[in-house]
């Protein structure tokens, strides 16, 4: 019986002997693979912050960088113990699969985020066009993207398709050409006409003489002629030159005896003989 006790002790010795460098040199590994994860993750933080990056972006993709460093510095110590790391890789590539496969969507949103967050096609404050829709935006969050709209609605969008689809920025630049069409008849005056519809669209205080504005007879249509008139103004009084702009210039019309004309059809009524 002591004999059996003193080869079980003796065998135990061997393999705390034997297993003694590798737990040591795992627990090195351990502690100093988790200390260079950390200080990587640090580092890239502060690099990210001095590159002016968002801060939710920032503490995103630093966490995403200091989980993968951290999950390298494990398999690295089951190496050392002698466990095969090559099941666990394929466990956590199945699982990743099938997480990424199950959030595809809030994936495909929270990447639109980063892209909207890291390029800044517009920020919080401007008025856009997007998904088919008009409104001021409210905030950017790593998923969604809340707009106000004119009518004070708010709108909450993916960003997933709002970074893949056409966004106007209309309030990215300081200036917008106003587009007027106008038309008259075919009987009246065209050169006074055309003089009228100048003057009274370039008579609003609120429009440029630079870029110069423009007139010209852009079409002969079926029942008038048709003058397109292009001014700039400044971005905030858009709308303000626009319809300030048809209203004045019907009335001007009106007071210069120049017809606007609509589609009419007639009909003639044949009796059976």
């Amino acid at each position: 019986m002591n004999t059996s006790m003193d080869n079980l002790q003796k065998i135990l010795m061997d393999k705390a002997i034997a297993v003694a460098p590798k737990l040591a040199l795992a627990l090195v590994t351990l502690v100093i693979g988790l200390y260079i994860a950390n200080f990587v993750t640090k580092l890239f933080t502060k690099a990210l912050g001095k590159k002016k990056v968002d801060t939710a972006v920032s503490h995103f993709l630093s966490a995403i960088i200091g989980v993968c460093l951290k999950v390298a510095v494990c398999l690295s110590v089951l190496g050392i113990l002698g466990v095969q790391t090559t099941s666990f890789i394929a466990v956590l590539g199945s699982v990743g699969l099938a997480f990424g496969l199950a959030l595809q969507g809030s994936l495909s949103n929270l990447a639109g985020g980063v892209l909207l967050i890291l390029l800044k096609p517009f920020k919080a404050g401007h008025v856009i066009e997007a998904q088919g829709v008009i409104g001021k935006v409210e905030s950017i969050s790593m998923v969604y993207t809340k707009l106000r709209t004119p009518d004070n609605r708010i709108l909450t969008i993916p960003n997933g398709p709002l970074a893949n689809g056409v966004i106007n920025n209309i309030t990215s630049q300081s200036t917008r050409r106003v587009d007027f069409i106008f038309g008259v008849g075919y009987g009246d005056d065209l050169k006074k006409a055309k003089e009228v519809i100048f003057k009274t669209i370039t008579s609003d205080s609120r429009v440029m003489s630079e870029p110069e504005p423009f007139i010209a007879v852009s079409a002969l249509a079926d029942s008038s002629v048709n003058f397109v008139v292009r001014v700039w103004t400044k971005s905030d009084d858009y709308w303000g030159v626009n319809f300030d702009g048809i209203e004045n210039v019907k009335l001007a019309l009106d007071e210069n005896g120049i017809s606007i004309p609509f589609p009419q059809r007639d009909v003639h009524v044949i009796k059976d003989l």
